[in-house]
């Protein structure tokens, strides 16, 4: 779990934002997002092969 001390010039909306930074960093919510309902397991193949082709077009393209 990501954890932010605050100092005591730090204002709140700032620490509010280093803290979803590193939620975001660390995956939490897209983690979340994936097991929010069952997916079967054919279904997770064929997005991790979608997955796997969209970013071997990003790599040949450049």
């Amino acid at each position: 779990m990501p954890e932010v001390t605050i100092s005591d010039d730090e204002s709140f909306e700032r620490a509010l934002k280093r803290f979803k930074k590193k939620c975001e960093k660390a995956g939490i919510l897209s983690d979340l997002r994936k097991h929010r309902h069952y997916e079967k397991p054919s279904a997770r193949r064929k997005r991790k092969v979608n997955a796997a082709r969209r970013k071997g077009r990003r790599t040949r393209a450049y």
